[in-house]
């Protein structure tokens, strides 16, 4: 299981970073449905009575973090496949040729061991010759 990253936010770094947000979001000709979903509510976000909401505001961050750290080990593991599947697929093709390979070497093999056998038989054959037709000859006359 992934470790858990807790985020600890201040109060100042919440609402800083979200009026400066608002800040660059807003601008003067923002109509009232505009202002409402880009600001919210009105009233203090954080504050003294609002300490679940910040539990909870934290809870979803560690969350989106716990997520965030998933999505990238997926995406990592997606990347280790397609290399795993090039390389299967790069294994295949190499036993393919081997194999056309091997059996071509085969039947040139089969081939030389034929011709070998013929000519040792082409040489037997002549030494016969050689020897019986003399013989042949001398109990001839």
């Amino acid at each position: 299981m992934p470790p858990k990253f807790k985020r600890h936010l201040n109060d100042d770094d919440v609402t800083g970073s979200v009026k400066s947000e608002r800040r660059n979001l807003l601008e003067e000709d923002s109509d009232e449905e505009e202002d409402f979903f880009l600001r919210g509510p009105s009233g203090p976000k954080f504050g003294p009575r609002n300490d679940k909401i910040r539990h909870v505001q934290n809870q979803v961050d560690e969350v989106i973090d716990v997520m965030q750290e998933n999505i990238t080990k997926v995406i990592e593991r997606g990347e280790r496949l397609d290399e795993l599947q090039d390389k299967s697929e790069s294994l295949s093709d190499n036993a393919t040729a081997f194999s056309n390979r091997s059996k071509q070497l085969r039947r040139q093999m089969w081939w030389r061991g034929c011709k070998m056998k013929a000519i040792m038989a082409l040489v037997a054959f002549i030494l016969l010759l050689v020897i019986i037709i003399p013989i042949v000859l001398k109990y001839r006359t």
